[in-house]
Parts: C-alpha cells; sequence; structure tokens
C-alpha cells in the first residue's frame, strides 16, 4: 500500500516536473542556505579551536593590567606621552621572586613559566634581500609551552642567556627570502636591520619551522614572523628594569587550567594592594576557546534561523501547489472513494506526496549546501567540515514539513463527498 503510494506520487511529480521544481525551490534554498551556514561555521570553528590548541589550550597568560581610573583618582594613570604607551616603575613588575613564591604553592600544577619581551618590530636584510620581523626575547621554558619546532642549528644555550649574546633563531619562512631557502647557509650569518629605529645586529644560531595561525589572512610575502633571542639580550636592548609584565604559565596534565587562573589572580594580587595603578588579570586559553566557540555557536543558529524562514515560505508553497493538485484530481479521489477507498487511505496517499515533494527538496538542499558551504569555507582557507546530523536532521525536517503542511490538503481529500467528487467539472 505504501509503496503503491509512493510510486503514484512520483509518477504525479513526473507529469508536472516544472511545478514540483518550482514548488521544491523554497525548501530547497532553506535546507541549502542552513547547510552551507552550519559547514562554514563548522569550518571555522574547527580552525579556530585547532589554532588555540596548538598554542597551548591549557596554558595561562598572566599579565599586569591598568586599574580603573575611579580606584587610582585623576592623578594615578601614569602615561609616556612621547610613546602613547603606559610606563611601569620598578615596583610595578611580576619579580622572579614572585613566581618563586608562586612555584612554591602551585608546584604541583605548574610544568614551566614562558617568559617573553618585545624587543620591537623591523626589518632585517641580507644581500639585498630584506624581511619583516618581530624581534622578541625568551626564556628556555618558551618554547616548551609554544611547541617550537628546530630544523636546524642549535637552541639557545645556558651560556647565551647569562651573558645576554647577540643571537637568534630565525623562522624557515624568512629563509626563504633572505638565503634562498638554505637553512645550512643562515646559520652563522649577521643579520643587521632597524628594530625601533635603532640599528641592531644578530647572529643566527638556528632556524626554526615557521606556522601559520588558523586565523591569519596575510600572503607569505607580507607575513611578519618572530625572531627569537634570549630574553637577557631583550632586556638589555630595551634598557627595561629586572622583571616581567606578562608570562605564560604552562599547566600539568589534569589541571584544571580555568580554576587555576583564578587562584593565581588572587595570589597575585597580594602583592599589588598597594599599587595604585596596577593589578594582575589570569586567564587561561581554555576558557578563551569555550567562549569563543560559544558566540561562534549562537551567531550560527542566528543565521541559522533566519535562513530558516524560506522553509517555512517552501512549506506554504508545498500546502499551496498540494492544494492545486487535490483540485485537480478531484475526480479521481471520487473514483476511488466510490470504489471503497477509505478517508484514511485517501489521506495517507496525498501526504506521502506531499513528503516525497519536501524530501526531494530536502536532499538537493543538502547537496547545494554542501557545495556552498565547501566554497565558502575553502575561501576563507579553512578545511570544509559538513556534519553527517546536520544532514541527516535537514532531511527528517524536510518529512516533518511535508506531513505538517500536507495533512490540511490531504485531509480535505479525504473528507470530500464521492458523489460530489465525481460530478466535479
Amino acid at each position: 500500500m505504501i509503496w503503491e503510494n509512493i510510486k503514484m506520487a512520483w509518477n504525479s511529480l513526473r507529469s508536472n516536473k516544472m511545478r514540483a521544481l518550482l514548488t521544491m525551490l523554497g525548501i530547497i534554498i532553506g535546507i541549502g542556505s542552513v547547510i552551507a551556514i552550519v559547514t562554514v561555521g563548522n569550518s571555522l570553528s574547527s580552525s579556530i579551536s585547532t589554532s588555540m590548541q596548538s598554542m597551548g589550550a591549557n596554558n595561562i597568560t598572566v599579565g599586569l593590567t591598568q586599574k580603573s581610573q575611579t580606584e587610582t583618582g585623576s592623578g594615578g594613570m601614569v602615561f609616556d606621552m612621547s610613546r602613547g604607551r603606559t610606563t611601569y616603575s620598578a615596583g610595578d613588575y611580576i619579580t622572579d621572586a614572585m613566581l618563586e613564591d608562586v612555584e612554591e604553592n602551585f608546584g604541583e600544577d605548574i610544568t614551566a613559566f614562558s617568559l617573553e619581551e618585545s624587543a620591537g618590530n623591523g626589518t632585517v636584510s641580507n644581500e639585498g634581500n630584506t624581511v619583516s620581523v618581530s624581534v622578541t626575547g625568551v626564556n628556555e621554558d618558551y618554547f616548551t609551552a609554544n611547541e617550537v619546532t628546530l630544523l636546524a642549528g642549535r637552541g639557545f644555550l645556558e651560556q647565551d642567556y647569562s651573558e645576554g649574546k647577540r643571537v637568534a633563531l630565525i623562522s624557515d619562512l624568512a629563509v626563504e627570502t633572505l638565503f634562498a631557502s638554505d637553512n645550512e647557509a643562515a646559520l652563522g650569518s649577521t643579520l643587521g636591520g632597524t628594530v625601533n629605529n635603532q640599528y641592531e645586529t644578530y647572529t643566527i644560531i638556528g632556524v626554526y619551522e615557521y606556522e601559520e595561525s588558523g586565523m591569519s589572512f596575510s600572503s607569505d610575502a607580507n607575513v611578519t614572523t618572530t625572531l627569537y633571542i634570549p630574553l637577557e639580550t631583550a632586556k638589555a636592548q630595551n634598557h627595561s628594569e629586572d622583571g616581567y609584565t606578562s608570562l605564560t604559565i604552562v599547566t600539568g596534565a589534569g589541571s584544571d587550567s580555568s580554576a587555576l587562573a583564578e587562584e593565581l589572580e588572587t595570589f597575585l594580587n597580594r602583592y599589588y594592594h598597594n599599587n595604585e595603578n596596577y593589578e594582575i588579570s589570569a586567564y587561561s586559553m581554555e576558557s578563551m576557546v569555550s567562549t569563543m566557540m560559544e558566540t561562534l555557536d549562537t551567531v550560527e543558529l542566528a543565521i541559522s534561523a533566519v535562513a530558516a524562514i524560506s522553509l517555512l515560505v517552501g512549506g506554504i508553497g508545498v500546502m499551496n501547489i498540494m492544494m492545486v493538485s487535490i483540485s485537480e484530481r478531484t475526480r479521481e479521489i471520487g473514483t476511488r472513494k466510490a470504489l471503497g477507498a477509505s478517508n484514511g487511505s485517501i489521506r495517507i496517499q496525498f501526504i506521502i506526496e506531499a513528503v516525497i515533494i519536501c524530501l526531494i527538496g530536502g536532499f538537493l538542499g543538502v547537496c547545494v549546501g554542501t557545495g556552498l558551504g565547501s566554497a565558502g569555507a575553502s575561501l576563507l582557507g579553512y578545511a570544509a567540515s559538513p556534519t553527517l546530523s546536520s544532514i541527516v536532521f535537514s532531511l527528517l525536517f524536510s518529512m516533518a514539513i511535508g506531513v505538517f503542511f500536507g495533512y490540511y490538503p490531504a485531509n480535505k481529500a479525504a473528507k470530500m463527498n464521492p458523489i460530489d467528487a465525481l460530478r466535479y467539472e
């Protein structure tokens, strides 16, 4: 019985191909839009999550933040107007003594302290070739926290740190331009360039693998890579005080980084109770990833809800065309009822026809949406990741639309008086 109804529905659609296609159009557009949005959203979420994980999702960033104006008073903020940024006094910095205190109290949850200090941005050159670099002083734990892969040469030694040597690690991307991709040629070379309006020179001792961020839209020709130098070298270059304005704490396996960040913030702010200008803030990458994913999910849901309006329009179109179809087939309905067909069988016949229309429209919508979503994700530079659950849900939802919007016309057909139907012209 069901199979006969499916064959009848299919024959009816084949006899009115253009009308059937136009009826499906609203369903195709609605399902296609939702699938495309979900595909791009999943690809974006996956890429950002992967990028964040590679940066260390369990890492905790600790840094100085300015206290509010109301808390410090009108004269509490100290600005270096010549550079347009806030200056730090000797009592503002996070010191080694503070970090030793942290290690003593939270050592079981902490693997390493990743320390860095920016020495400025600029350019370095070799034989007329120039690249843009961000010069950053780092300690040994930095490479553990950020999983930097060394391709050639060596990393920093203890004496490089203690003596503040002017040695550096350069990216393989920069080596492509400066040394025609010859890593060995780069080792031992001295690069000179302007960094923060000062001429600086560094001897290259190692080449590391550059990893592009999942959120980067720069071409290789314009990208600025990091030139790593020993932390003490950067401090000497900056003539900075002993201490740090920010650092990254690497947590151990199984540690709750979000809870630990709150504890560390409270613990370190004991040192800044009487500091009028600064306080400590600490946050985990894990909480940032979670917040970002929640935001993306909300945006995706909102856009999908707007796109789903077309499904409502498509459903109304299905109901309309089913009413027309029933009107055209009134004598057929009357004949079937005169031959003993029950109201239920008539009702099922037209509901199945509506479901077939919506199901075919849903399938075409899934194909269109997956294609558009994959193309959109590729244009943004992300791997396409349509989910099976969204596809299955879309097809089931299409069937539900067929049942919902097909029921009224089917019920109307089922309740026809066979005598009136047979006399219908």
